[in-house]
């Protein structure tokens, strides 16, 4: 099982607890919580379901490498930690 887990300032925007869900990839995993909570998709991915620009997802400690079909591998008992990167000046 994974946890999937999002950063406090994506839950100041959305209910987006924390998630154990079974999955063998970030899609995967990411699908299995937006299927619960169908409204975070929108905050995550874009239509084409590909990783918003300011969204970095990290698997087991590390970014992952594909943004677009979120197929990076996900060992039993691995983290996923999703955050909303901060921009400005």
């Amino acid at each position: 099982m994974t946890t999937v887990a999002f950063t406090p300032n994506l839950q100041r925007h959305l209910d987006c607890p924390e998630v154990t869900v079974s999955a063998e990839t970030v899609s995967q995993a990411l699908d299995a919580v937006f299927r619960d909570n169908p409204r975070l998709r929108g905050y995550v991915v874009d239509e084409q379901g590909r990783l918003r620009q300011h969204v970095a997802v990290f698997v087991g400690g590390e970014l992952i490498r594909d943004r677009v079909h979120l197929s990076d591998s996900v060992a039993a008992g691995q983290d996923i930690f999703v955050m909303q990167a901060l921009s400005g000046g």
